[in-house]
Order: C-alpha cells, then structure tokens, then sequence
C-alpha cells in the first residue's frame, strides 16, 4: 500500500510566513527588509485610519504590499468582542471593501483587533467572507493549526525569534509539515530600537531549499487545494479538481498534481 503524504510547493515540508498589524509607516522599512529577503508578509489593516499620522497612506497600499498579503483588521480597531454584532460586521465589511478597492483583490483574512474574539464572532466570519483569523497567543511550535478561525503564530518576534528560526532550519523528519509563523507590530522595532532583530532573522532563514516562503492566504489557499485531492483507494491514481497544483510525496517521490488534471502514480 502506498504512503502519501501531501508536501508544499516544490515538494518542500517547511513553510515561513510573517503576520503583522496595523498599517503605519514602519511598515516600510520592514517591507524593505523582506523583499531583500525574498521572504513574505502578510498585513493587517485598519482602513479606516489610513492616511493620519504614522499610518500609511491609501494611495501606496498597492505598491508597498504588491508581492504580500493585505489582510484586515477591522475598519477602525474597536475591542470586537465587546460590539454590538451589527457594528462587528460593519467593522469587518467596511475594511474588507476599502481594502479591497486598493488593493484590488479579495481580502479574505483577518487578525482580532486588541485580540478581541469570542466564539459568537467566530461563527459569524465565514459569512463575512473571512476564512482564516489570527490570534495574540501563541504555540512555541511549528505544528500546522487545525482552527483558521482562531489561528495562533509560533511567536512574537520578540519572543526567542532566532533561537526559534535555528530549530526551525535543522528540522528534517518529512513525514511532518511544519509552518514556523510569526506577528508582531513595525513600529516595535522603531520603540526597542532593534531592526537589526528582524534582519538577523531574513538572513538567517532566506534562500533555503527546504523552505516555502508564504503569506498566510497562501497557506490557506494551498493547503484546501491539497484538501480537495481525490485519491482512489488504489493509490494509482489522483485527480486535483483545484486550479492551483498540489505536490505529493508518495512512497518518497516527490510528485507534482497539476490543477484540473488527473495523473496514474504507479511507483
């Protein structure tokens, strides 16, 4: 009987993504720091303050993010929880637009405002369109999350980041997909005085083989097109209805699904 495993793209088992809030200018810099790294962020924002001071303005949303994620954060970062649910989904619909006429795609995620959530907001997200949301706890570890609604990181960057990025570069049992996720605020880096932090860390973990370098709306993305798999009970056959490939491991060999097709495996 085959063994199969799905893997990330390129038939990798690690995966990075960086999750960071609030929309102000620091971000900038820190998107600097990324693109020079190849590395991906995703970027929480609060549409409704952009343009005042700190924050970025609506006109650089596209360019500045163009290669990352904009993702919400509520239109103007009330403590969510304590809302009237109509003024919740006013707070989530009004900043997904907004956002979404600048940068000119869907947004689909979101981060908890002050990290305030209950299980009420919980069920109403995916009728707002939302289908991962990003808490302030955090794991310590690198296991993938089996709640998108409630998604915890690995840590805040200023919780033993490069110790954490060291471990994460010497996993290898493949068998395992690892996601090493990180949030935190820009400005942090302006009020600790310690950029240098976050550019130890790119250089530390850029350009690995074994690494896929994502937003989280990619992960999200990939991972329900490896979901949608049908595979026969065989094991000779999978069919990927998705648009986007999936990659396989499949008794060691790594296999690439291409979206819409069907292919024999017949190791």
């Amino acid at each position: 009987m085959k063994i199969i495993y799905p893997c990330f793209p390129g038939g990798k088992h690690k995966a990075l993504s960086l999750s960071y809030d609030d929309g102000r200018t620091s971000d900038r810099r820190l998107v600097d720091i990324l693109n020079k790294s190849g590395i991906k962020g995703t970027f929480h924002i609060n549409s409704g303050f952009l343009g005042n001071e700190g924050i970025i303005s609506p006109e650089e949303v596209a360019s500045l993010y163009s290669g990352h994620e904009v993702s919400a954060h509520t239109f103007s970062h009330p403590t969510i929880h304590r809302c009237p649910k109509e003024q919740i989904v006013r707070q989530i619909l009004e900043d997904r637009k907004r956002l979404e006429d600048l940068a000119g795609y869907s947004v689909r995620g979101l981060s908890y405002p002050n990290g305030s959530w209950s299980k009420e907001i919980v069920s109403m997200l995916p009728g707002l369109g939302i289908e991962y949301a990003r808490v302030v706890q955090t794991t310590g570890n690198f296991d993938m999350s089996d709640d998108l609604l409630t998604w915890k990181t690995t840590c805040h960057h200023n919780n033993d980041l490069l110790e954490k990025a060291k471990g994460f570069i010497e996993l290898n049992k493949r068998q395992y997909l690892y996601w090493f996720s990180i949030w935190g605020h820009s400005y942090e880096f302006d009020n600790q005085g310690n950029w240098d932090l976050i550019e130890k860390f790119c250089e530390l973990i850029r350009d690995r083989e074994d690494i896929w370098y994502t937003t989280v709306i990619g992960m999200v993305d990939y991972m329900n097109a490896a979901k949608r798999l049908r595979v026969a009970v065989s094991g000779n056959f999978i069919e990927n209805p998705s648009a986007q490939p999936v990659w396989l491991s499949v008794d060691n060999n790594t296999i690439e699904i291409p979206g819409g097709s069907t292919i024999e495996v017949m190791f």
